[in-house]
């Protein structure tokens, strides 16, 4: 039985559970307490569990006695162990209310063929679960999930190395830093070649992330685990006071949330220089702070076209990056990529410099959104999409680089500009040729595009403002 076949089969225990109106995100959620422990027995790491609530305990119950043992056991692990068994324990309850369905999903998971999903990994199987989680739009876990490939992209050319400390302040389920810590493996044979020491650092100090939410929290400590790393994963607020202390980091690989704060409430860190109430802008403010200013450290950022353009702090807070940091290039991505309607994003990468002024001369672009395909379920992105922007990345002489995508822009360019870095977008086949077109022309297309930024964040709100009410609910 392949890993895929196994996903599918646990996918579709959901099925069962419909009748108790378990969610989608719930259900990932319920199948981590449980997996948790049949994967320990499996890889015979049960000593951090009592013995009481191990796994063989668990599978001999039924009935009424089943769902009291499954609470109790809940209950205890999140209270009366230490390390990962009680982080991911943490205030754990169960939705299942059935007893019959709770034994279903028990039994069912014992049955499957765990010696084929060891050989295959069991991480890859269940961030197979969380893409699987991602992908269905009902789950809602799907609005920003980044696509495997553009992670993968990204890590490939920000390329951590062994001994640097990575990060990721909105870490999700944690996709970023185990893309980063499987090409740290791939450039050192799984390790192999580092010292004993070294690849103890690797384990246990190197990749670390911060993570609001509880839940999605529990499923980023269960990532980390089935892929070796034991790095600290926080549950916090990257954006209040708590954020102070992520800092001094080579290399940050994230995809912060997007929108404002709820209410219209401004980040309550206190050393933020702009104080702002757009949750983009203040992540990318913590970001490049977060990176030591040794002129090696670095970042790739995905982010909304907002950031490129919004006026006021959002104009300054592009001047100080620009200033304290080489943001040598922004990737323009492609629409249909994430679920939330009309986002539109970006990647910036950037490095930050030993000293606070004059690190970026100039800015180069790649379009990979004009006269693309649209891309969605139906047509998700493939490496292939990205093989010439990695090709014009990489490049040893930029300037030589023939693709009409790649364009550069001056420092002094951008200042003639207002300082906006919402550029490098390429003429777009689909429209009338506007050389042809008068003035008037212009202003209307201007003002569409105003339009459809305020319609963007718009959506932006409404979306909060629904997380609300589905949170108040």
């Amino acid at each position: 039985m392949t890993t895929q076949e196994i996903i599918d089969k646990l996918w579709n225990l959901c099925n069962v559970l419909r009748d108790d109106g378990i969610t989608y995100h719930q259900y990932v959620t319920e199948l981590t307490y449980i997996l948790f422990l049949k994967m320990a027995k499996e890889t015979g790491t049960e000593e951090a569990i009592p013995e009481t609530y191990r796994w063989d305990e668990l599978v001999r119950r039924d009935g009424p006695e089943l769902k009291q043992f499954y609470k109790e056991l809940l209950d205890k692990l999140g209270t009366e162990t230490t390390g990962r068994v009680h982080e991911i324990y943490a205030g754990a309850a169960t939705n299942i209310d059935e007893p019959k369905n709770l034994k279903k999903i028990i039994t069912s998971i014992d049955a499957l063929d765990w010696f084929s999903a060891r050989e295959e990994g069991l991480g890859n199987l269940y961030e197979g679960l969380l893409e699987k989680n991602a992908n269905e739009k009902k789950s809602g876990a799907g609005q920003y999930f980044t696509p495997r490939v553009l992670i993968d992209v990204m890590t490939r050319l920000v390329a951590p190395q062994p001994g640097e400390r990575c990060n990721d302040p909105a870490c999700g389920t944690f996709g970023f830093m185990i893309a980063a810590d499987a090409y740290v493996r791939s450039q050192t044979q799984d390790y192999d070649t580092l010292a004993m020491e070294a690849a103890a650092f690797q384990a246990e100090e190197a990749f670390s992330g911060c993570e609001l939410v509880h839940d999605t929290h529990r499923l980023a400590l269960m990532n980390a685990m089935l892929h070796g790393i034991d790095g600290s994963i926080y549950l916090g607020d990257t954006l209040s006071n708590f954020g102070k202390q992520l800092r001094g980091y080579d290399v940050v690989l994230t995809n912060p949330p997007f929108g404002t704060k709820k209410g219209g409430e401004r980040a309550t860190r206190d050393d933020l220089t702009y104080q702002t109430s757009n949750k983009q802008l203040n992540f990318l403010q913590h970001i490049y702070r977060s990176l030591k200013a040794d002129g090696h450290a670095r970042a790739a950022v995905v982010l909304p076209d907002n950031v490129l353009f919004a006026e006021g702090d959002g104009t300054a807070i592009r001047r100080d990056l620009m200033e304290k940091c080489d943001l040598h290039t922004i990737l323009r991505l492609p629409t249909g990529i994430f679920y939330a309607q009309g986002v539109k994003t970006n990647v910036l990468f950037f490095t930050r410099g030993v000293q606070d002024q004059g690190n970026t001369r100039a800015v180069w672009y790649y379009d990979l959104r004009t006269n693309m395909p649209s891309f969605g379920k139906t047509h998700p992105l493939r490496r292939e999409d990205f093989r010439g922007f990695e090709a014009a990345y990489t490049a040893d002489d930029r300037t030589k680089v023939e693709d009409e995508r790649w364009h550069v822009f001056t420092r002094e360019e951008i200042a003639a500009k207002g300082d906006t870095l919402d550029l490098g977008l390429i003429r777009d086949d689909s429209l009338p040729s506007y050389d042809a077109l008068p003035d008037p022309y212009e202003s209307t297309q201007s003002a569409i595009g105003d339009l459809q930024t305020a319609i963007q964040l718009l959506q932006e709100v409404a979306d909060e403002l629904k997380e609300t009410e589905e949170e108040q609910a």
